[in-house]
């Protein structure tokens, strides 16, 4: 590693140790909030692992946090199960999940995938929502631990710089090179003899194997889910607001959306519970019009004119 590298590890390292410790000064209301930007942290940067390089817009993250929370609960409600066991098995289960649907569908690109990652998602909700209403006779589940929210927040914590770290480590091999060249020009990618297919197939499973960890840490949180709330397409939308408002192109971009993007989100929710589509929506009008590389584009940009 160059000296720049080993600052920006040093860097990383620093806001970890940080981090980690907002338990300790935080309770309540706050604690709270920190756990809900946490989880979409891990969300939104494992998301950007996939999307930021290649340019495709995944809407399937609902999909695969849903398949974490619900077999945990299923796990530990129906059957008795280790929490760690349910949590192991769930990433297992949306690993393959997302091979096969990259196998299956990353072929396409443009609106017709993001148009099947959002009918995956909705499909999945459906399927579980009609096999436990008619064959396991109860619409939700219990997961009950001893989990406190700084224990949450500490997993979460864990699986974000994991998250982070493979992503360090991708964007210096060459698989990450690859990524970059598909995502300037998937034509020239494929002519220079790189195997498209399967380098997006295999960050395509990173992603559902993230989300469905997430998904299992945050399923204790509730205590009760069902699935319109663990596989709602919202979350889909959020996670995918916030790492283009943070800027994709840069690793840490989508921490730097999380945090504003969820205190607006939780005054909104709170105070105009009516008016949360219409925020989504605007949200991604305004990104998309005035900052398409997100805050971190945007200062980079202020930065080189200062220079100029």
């Amino acid at each position: 590693m160059n000296g720049k590298e080993v600052q920006s590890l040093t860097a990383i390292i620093v806001c970890i140790i940080a981090a980690a410790c907002f338990p300790l000064i935080a309770d309540g209301y706050w604690m709270s909030i920190g756990v809900t930007a946490m989880m979409y942290m891990a969300l939104a940067t494992s998301w950007a692992l996939f999307s930021g390089p290649t340019h495709y817009i995944s809407l399937a993250t609902a999909a695969f946090f849903g398949i974490g929370g619900y077999l945990v609960g299923t796990g530990m409600s129906d059957y008795d199960l280790s929490f760690w066991l349910m949590m192991a098995i769930s990433a297992v289960v949306a690993t393959v999940l997302a091979a096969l649907i990259g196998l299956a569908t990353l072929r396409l690109s443009g609106v017709y995938f993001v148009i099947f990652t959002l009918g995956l998602a909705e499909m999945i909700r459906n399927l579980v929502s009609w096999v436990q209403n008619n064959f396991l006779g109860s619409r939700g589940l219990y997961v009950l631990t001893d989990f406190t929210d700084a224990d949450i927040y500490w997993m979460l914590l864990t699986v974000a710089a994991a998250v982070y770290l493979l992503g360090w480590l991708i964007n210096r091999s060459r698989l990450g090179f690859a990524l970059r060249i598909i995502g300037n020009d998937e034509t020239v990618a494929r002519h220079v003899g790189i195997n498209t297919a399967w380098s997006k197939v295999l960050l395509f499973m990173t992603t559902g194997f993230f989300a469905a960890i997430v998904g299992a840490i945050i399923a204790p949180r509730y205590s009760y889910i069902e699935p319109n709330l663990v596989f709602k397409p919202e979350l889909s939308f959020l996670v995918v607001i916030m790492a283009l408002l943070g800027g994709t192109h840069r690793l840490w971009g989508p921490i730097v959306g999380v945090i504003p993007f969820t205190l607006l989100w939780e005054a909104i929710s709170i105070s105009f519970p009516n008016y949360t589509t219409l925020l989504l929506g605007l949200a991604f009008l305004l990104i998309v019009y005035f900052i398409p590389r997100g805050l971190i584009g945007l200062i980079e940009d202020l930065v080189e004119r200062s220079r100029a």
